[in-house]
């Protein structure tokens, strides 16, 4: 092999390595997730708590998972007014007039966005999400929900319930998020479908992980 040519391989081969360590990374942070949940729900079913918490529980209803968050909801920027007002302008000295009458303008609402109202504690359990910090507390029932969607990076998380008309929702860091949103997912199904049935989904998707390890494949090895 030319000179040029090996040191094209060897780049390549870095290139396939940093490909492999990146994916090994995911591998194992997929197959320790699925080893806690397994844990954590195997716990669920026995009608064990996994993490401690002050919570007024339901019957029934267990803790699964705990972590810190912003708290955000539906919030609107101030109402402006388009226009300017009609009446009779009265003179009271001072080259200063007070004017009378009604407006004419138009009142336009302010815009839609999502505020952050508080910094807190979330808490997972079987049968809802719950928030508390400092300033605000919130619930959502399992039962009311209507939407949840989240951001790429799986940080930010925006709730709909049938109880109410505002949205609202958490954000994590990406590494904390990523983790509720695999809880979330399984909590929601085991309310739904019990823990027997998230729990043999969970083994399953173990055992493929397994199946699916990562294998570093050099291109020289390949080409030699």
């Amino acid at each position: 092999m030319g000179f040029f040519a090996d040191f094209k391989a060897k780049r390549a081969d870095k290139a396939a390595t940093r490909l492999f360590q990146a994916q090994m990374s995911l591998w194992h942070e997929d197959v320790s997730q699925l080893d806690k949940l397994i844990e954590i729900f195997t716990a669920a079913a026995r009608g064990e708590d996994s993490v401690s918490n002050t919570l007024m529980q339901k019957p029934g209803e267990i803790a699964l998972w705990t972590g810190r968050a912003v708290f955000h909801e539906t919030g609107r920027t101030p109402t402006r007014y388009v226009g300017g007002s009609s009446g009779v302008s009265i003179p009271l000295g001072g080259g200063v007039r007070f004017r009378v009458g009604a407006m004419k303008g138009t009142a336009v609402p302010g815009d839609s966005y999502q505020m952050d109202k508080d910094e807190g504690v979330v808490m997972l359990t079987t049968e809802r999400l719950v928030f508390a910090g400092p300033v605000q507390t919130q619930e959502w029932n399992f039962d009311k929900l209507l939407m949840i969607s989240t951001t790429p990076d799986e940080s930010d998380y925006f709730i709909s319930v049938s109880n109410r008309k505002t949205t609202s929702g958490v954000r994590f860091s990406p590494e904390v998020g990523r983790e509720f949103n695999r809880f979330l997912g399984s909590a929601s199904s085991a309310h739904e479908s019990g823990y027997e049935a998230v729990l043999k989904e969970l083994k399953s998707m173990k055992a493929t992980a397994i199946k699916d390890e990562p294998k570093l494949i050099l291109p020289s090895s390949v080409q030699g």
